[in-house]
Order: C-alpha cells, then sequence, then structure tokens
C-alpha cells in the first residue's frame, strides 16, 4: 500500500468529460507526447488516488487526474489494505453494470486531499482490475456513515445517472439514532441548506439555498435516545445530521453537529437504495445489513 506521506502531488485536474487518460493529459499539460508516456510509464500519475500507467486508461466526468512529484513505488492491494487497515469489502451486489459495498463508517467514499488510498473506492478499483474493468462514481455517502454505496462500471451509464440522479432514484432509506425523544414519532423534516466559511451546513431562511426533504419514524426508545427510520427525498449533504441537529436531537456521535458525548462512531447508516437502470429499465434494490451496536443500545 502506498505510503500518503510519500506521495507529492504536484497537480489536480477535475475532468469534464468522457476521453482516455493519454488523449487527457496532453491537452492539460501542453506538452510531448513522450513526456507524457514517461509520467505514465514512471507511476506518477494518479486517477482518483490509484496509481495508473495505462495509456488508454478510460476517464470519465468529475474524475480526478494528479501528478506526484516522485514515482509511486507500490501499486494498491485492496488485500493488503484490508490486512493493515483492517477494512472489509463487503460486496452486497453485483452484476453486469453496477457493484455495491457495505461501507464501514469512517472510510471516505472516493479520495480527498487528506486521503488519497484509504477509500471505498481505491478498494473497489483493485477488486474490479482484475476483471478488466474500473469503478465511476455515480453518488456518494458521507465518511463517518455506513451503509450502502453504488458504483457502476459503465462509463456511459455514470454520464446518464451523474446528469439526473434524483430522476432513477426511487428510494433512499436510512437507520440513524438521535439524542433524546422527537414529540412528533413519525414526521418530515423540510429545510433550506447552505454552506458556511468553514464548509460546515446549516439551516438556512433562503429559500434559493438547496431544498432538503426528510421523512422520518421512530422505532424504538429509550431513556435517552431514539432509533429512527428515515427515507430521503432529496440527497444534500450532511442532510439528515443537520437536520436533526437543528431539531435539537442530533444524531449519537455527530460531534460536527453537537452531540457531546463520546460514541464509538456516527449513528447513521445508509440501509436501502432503490434506483432504475435507466438502460434496460430495471428496479435494483440493495439492501446493506444494519449494524449490531445500533439495535445493542436498545436491549
Amino acid at each position: 500500500m502506498n505510503k500518503e506521506s510519500k506521495i507529492i502531488i504536484t497537480q489536480k485536474f477535475k475532468v469534464k468529460r468522457s476521453t482516455e487518460l493519454m488523449t487527457f493529459l496532453l491537452e492539460k499539460l501542453n506538452t510531448s507526447r513522450n513526456n507524457v508516456k514517461h509520467l505514465l510509464s514512471n507511476k506518477q500519475v494518479l486517477v482518483n488516488g490509484n496509481q495508473v500507467s495505462q495509456f488508454n486508461f478510460p476517464l470519465a466526468n468529475e474524475d480526478e487526474v494528479s501528478l506526484s512529484k516522485f514515482p509511486i513505488i507500490t501499486t494498491n492491494n485492496y488485500k493488503e489494505v484490508r490486512k493493515e487497515k483492517r477494512l472489509p469489502l463487503d460486496i452486497i451486489y453485483e452484476d453486469e453494470d453496477f457493484i455495491a459495498i457495505n461501507k464501514e463508517a469512517g472510510m471516505l467514499a472516493v479520495a480527498s486531499d487528506k486521503e488519497l488510498t484509504n477509500t471505498a473506492y481505491n478498494m473497489v478499483f483493485e477488486y474490479l482490475k482484475k476483471k478488466n474493468k474500473r469503478p465511476y462514481v455515480i453518488h456518494r455517502i458521507d465518511k463517518e456513515t455506513s451503509g450502502v454505496l453504488v458504483f457502476t462500471t459503465n462509463v456511459k451509464l455514470q454520464s446518464r445517472l451523474r446528469l439526473d440522479w434524483n430522476k432513477y432514484v426511487k428510494y433512499r432509506g436510512y437507520i440513524a439514532i438521535c439524542e433524546g425523544h422527537l414529540g412528533e414519532k413519525e414526521g418530515t423534516l423540510k429545510n433550506y441548506l447552505a454552506n458556511n466559511e468553514y464548509n460546515l451546513v446549516y439551516v438556512s431562511n433562503n429559500k434559493n439555498d438547496q431544498l432538503a426533504i426528510t421523512n422520518y419514524k421512530v422505532l424504538k426508545e429509550n431513556k435517552t435516545m431514539s432509533l429512527l427510520d428515515i427515507a430521503i427525498d432529496t440527497g444534500r449533504k450532511n442532510q439528515i445530521r443537520v437536520q436533526f441537529a437543528n431539531i435539537a436531537h442530533p444524531l449519537l456521535g455527530d460531534e460536527k453537529y453537537g452531540h457531546k458525548e463520546t460514541c464509538k462512531r456516527l449513528a447513521l447508516h445508509a440501509s436501502r437504495l432503490t434506483f432504475i437502470n435507466p438502460y434496460n429499465h430495471k428496479e435494483i434494490d440493495i439492501v446493506a445489513k444494519i449494524p449490531s451496536l445500533f439495535y445493542n443500545l436498545f436491549k
């Protein structure tokens, strides 16, 4: 596995349309073909945090291509990551066009400036490499959230789904634990959300901001907390966390948005995702087993 400290990124580029890696680098670097070939063969090119040397490697919208100052000596291996970090690659669905995992809490969905290789995308990338496929991002869930995370292996499907994800998604279900008892045991939260200068999401009074709609039902209660069944109509950043914090019922373990007591993890799990394959109109329904921790708190 790559050591983050040894990877020094000198340039980053965001991909805006489907293309091949060689073509993309020639356009962005304005240099000779030989120079680009040298970067690739010298293992100095990463795509979404994964070292890639293949000249015709397919790129899609929203991919991130990075250049390393030094050669990346070792290639990533998801088995090594699992052993070293004890991170499971829990595949819960796979067909010709899609692969879904039950992502564990604490793992990034895709690479960030602070974390390049220890991501769900990286592990799925290494798994699919053996099948001469690669994953394409179609949606994300928070690092702190566990549960259903789906990638497509078809670049055309990725383009269609990313263009209008909400059109094809039929159900987004979560299980959560919030602090305290809700006055209404079943209801809907509707708020407008915005980002502040520190990139934290907050409830806004401006109707030009992003509308967030969250439906909930209380499943169980104990003396200090409530177990919730949640379905969201919109997929906004940190939506569930911010809306429950806004009504003074922050999610358990959510130090970012107001829960002050210590907890092993954020009590939010993406339990179910149902969407339509836009090519064959098949409905795909994926369920991720709920962590035992959630139910153990209510025994």
